[in-house]
């Protein structure tokens, strides 16, 4: 018992990636016929497929079925017609989807909704999920518009993963490929929003990608409103709490001679003679506004 719940258990982190492919109603009345199904099982920790499954389907109209399709690998009717029906291969689509969550692209409205019609069709319960990841809300609410409509095709346009094939199996794996790529983006952005939220004028050259006879290419464009500037960190300056002014006008030769003669070994011979010249050197330096506050500290230093 104990070993049967394990397996439940087990079976209900897994995320299965489904996609159906069907007819498009041209008029009131026709009703929508599963063509494809095509499944993967995924771990969520590795995001390794674990198993897959695919198979045409014979829809009950086959008159519903283009004799060619506009797609270059779309389904046509010679395609189905020698496919086994929805009912042939109901055991293994319910064994693939129950207890498992489901993920898919606007798999809430559609793909869901079709696979009901079609269990009811044959009088046979329907496959339950225990989650649910439909990527067109999740993408839409996280990711935004910025890749346009954010149908599958446009996203993975965006991300340059290639054309959509509109078959079950390949478009289940596009999926999960626009997902790692979302997830990806969303990740360094929260890491480093200061830098990709596009707050930043820091570098004074920009590498952007652009096309040019359908081949990637990189340019540098120079940017008129960067500063040239370090790019993610401030340079670290002695005393920078104190007040010593702007860093710019820092007399950092001053300052350099001075630490000379305080690193010098002391005797009791030097020692007079090492403390006059830095009298000498802090008087120089009283004269410089921006060494106010060292020469006091240095006075301190010499008591």
């Amino acid at each position: 018992m104990e070993a049967s719940d394990d397996s439940s258990q087990e079976r209900a982190a897994e995320i299965v990636f489904f996609d159906l492919e069907t007819t498009v109603p041209n008029r009131a009345g026709q009703r929508f016929w599963v063509l494809e199904f095509g499944a993967i099982v995924v771990c969520p920790r590795k995001l390794v497929e674990l198993e897959s499954y695919s198979t045409f389907i014979r829809p009950g109209d086959l008159s519903a079925v283009a004799l060619r399709s506009g797609r270059s690998d779309g389904i046509t009717r010679e395609v189905v017609a020698g496919a086994p029906g929805f009912e042939e291969v109901a055991d293994q689509i319910f064994s693939i989807l129950n207890g498992r969550v489901w993920a898919g692209h606007n798999i809430q409205r559609f793909d869901c909704v079709r696979i009901k019609e079609a269990f009811a069709e044959i009088r046979r319960a329907a496959p339950v999920p225990v989650g649910m990841i439909d990527s067109l809300g999740v993408l839409t609410e996280k990711f935004g518009r910025r890749a346009g409509n954010m149908k599958m095709a446009t996203l993975a346009t965006y991300f340059g993963l290639g054309q959509q094939k509109h078959r079950s199996l390949d478009d289940v794996r596009m999926n999960l490929e626009v997902l790692k790529h979302c997830a990806t983006v969303l990740f360094l952005e929260s890491s480093l929003p200061s830098v990709l939220s596009g707050k930043w004028h820091d570098s004074t050259t920009i590498t952007t990608r652009s096309r040019s006879n359908g081949k990637l290419m990189c340019r540098e464009e120079s940017s008129r409103k960067s500063p040239t500037t370090s790019l993610g960190y401030q340079r670290a300056v002695p005393y920078a709490r104190g007040g010593l002014g702007k860093v710019s006008s820092f007399p950092f030769s001053l300052l350099k001679n001075l630490h000379g003669y305080l690193s010098m070994p002391l005797t009791n011979k030097k020692s007079k003679q090492m403390t006059e010249r830095v009298k000498n050197l802090l008087c120089k330096a009283r004269e410089k506004p921006a060494l106010n506050n060292i020469s006091k500290h240095s006075h301190s230093l010499l008591r």
